[in-house]
């Protein structure tokens, strides 16, 4: 009996045996993206039901729409900043925009995303064709305090300014120090990518 509790406890808890520290290492998003690995990770669930994390490949079609990202714990008094960024842009071996910004809330009030500041739209991933695999990088901070962030409102039909971003320059600007939760998924080309591209054509 205590066996099989036991196998069922290790398997709601999704037991990644690997760290984020590991996970971010092994991939690289140390140092690609960040100097330093957060100790928790990212809860991030698609509308499908799918998980994005531990580096696991989805696809552009199964990412498009805005994912459900959960932390703990959250207290409701405090303030937080999530981002989601790819360091692969236009691919891995040659990241001459490196990053791209795919999404960006800022001032959330605990882990309620809904409730907090856009300031870029998600969008789902596009990685053009013949390019590999993509990294998909969630990075959540903490910030001191509810803040002004002087930064262009970018909605999800527009790639203004989402190329060339730095998800660790945008900390350090806002002192928001290292990221204290994080994950990651990746996703090569699929047929709806034309389809976001030209969506993020019109403005």
């Amino acid at each position: 009996m205590f066996l099989i509790c036991f196998m069922v406890m290790t398997t709601i808890l999704g037991a990644s045996s690997h760290s984020v520290e590991d996970i971010f290492k092994s991939h690289e998003v140390v140092p690609d993206v960040v100097s330093e690995a957060p100790n928790q990770f990212l809860q991030v669930t698609y509308s499908n039901g799918l998980i994005a994390k531990d580096g696991v490949e989805l696809t552009p079609t199964q990412v498009k729409d805005q994912p459900l990202v959960e932390w703990n714990p959250a207290d409701v008094s405090d303030y937080y900043t999530l981002i989601m960024t790819d360091p692969d842009a236009p691919s891995r071996s040659k990241p001459t925009f490196r990053e791209f910004k795919h999404w960006v809330v800022v001032n959330i009030p605990g882990n309620d995303v809904a409730k907090g500041e856009v300031l870029a739209g998600y969008v789902g991933s596009g990685p053009p064709k013949d390019t590999g695999l993509h990294r998909y990088v969630f990075l959540l901070y903490k910030q001191s305090r509810k803040l002004e962030f002087d930064e262009e409102r970018v909605s999800n039909r527009s790639r203004k300014d989402r190329p060339k971003f730095s998800a660790a320059k945008f900390a350090e600007k806002y002192q928001l120090g290292q990221p204290i939760a994080g994950n990651l998924y990746q996703a090569q080309y699929d047929d709806y990518v034309p389809q976001l591209h030209k969506q993020l054509s019109e403005t």
